[in-house]
């Protein structure tokens, strides 16, 4: 299992940050938590690492925190919760709130994240809560590939907007729920890609 890499930054293209570790790129998927704690490209970083194989697919999930990583973990032995939408859910909302969530049962706002219906959201309460208990009194607090996509989505946009929807499609959204968070947003503040994404999932909860 590769559990942790350590090399600069080539390339980053929200959720995906491509890293250099001697002579090889890997391309790893960050919840946007993390991503926004990156340094600029070429600079040396340190990710922690989660390693998925699947008959068709193998994905490298990373974090800059280990306990971040945990928490991954544990979400992703939750009932109806994999990898995906793990990722997904950390990009939402940072590690801090989303246990706040979980301890205080806020089904209505959990459901408010992609991908969670009524039923996954009672599923993480339940399967969670007494986890974090036990495991998450010192948790770090966080900050609060692209998908196909019908090109009239991305009509009367600039290219960081796009990105930015684009971003959030593969984040687990519906491509006109990705395009509406964006342009609603006042854009004459959000001069990049990673702002509009950070500013759109701020918004959700």
């Amino acid at each position: 299992m590769i559990g942790q890499l350590n090399g600069s930054i080539l390339e980053k293209q929200p959720p995906i940050v491509l890293l250099e570790v001697y002579g090889v790129g890997y391309e790893i998927n960050m919840p946007m938590t993390c991503f926004y704690k990156l340094p600029e490209l070429n600079n040396q970083v340190t990710i922690f690492t989660h390693f998925v194989i699947r008959k068709d697919i193998q994905l490298l999930f990373g974090f800059t925190s280990k306990d971040e990583r945990v928490l991954f973990r544990e979400l992703i032995k939750v009932n109806g919760v994999g990898p995906k939408l793990g990722l997904s859910i950390l990009s939402s909302i940072s590690a801090d709130q989303f246990i706040k969530l979980i301890e205080n049962e806020e089904v209505n706002t959990l459901m408010k994240l992609p991908g969670i219906g009524k039923k996954t959201a009672k599923h993480l309460i339940i399967e969670l809560k007494d986890v974090f208990k036990n495991i998450y009194n010192n948790l770090t607090k966080g900050d609060l590939v692209s998908n196909t996509v019908n090109s009239t989505i991305f009509s009367s946009i600039t290219n960081v907007e796009a990105e930015a929807i684009a971003a959030l499609i593969a984040l687990g959204y519906k491509s006109q729920e990705a395009k509406n968070m964006i342009i609603k947003l006042n854009k004459s503040k959000e001069n990049s890609c990673e702002m509009l994404i950070k500013t759109a999932l701020r918004n959700i909860v």
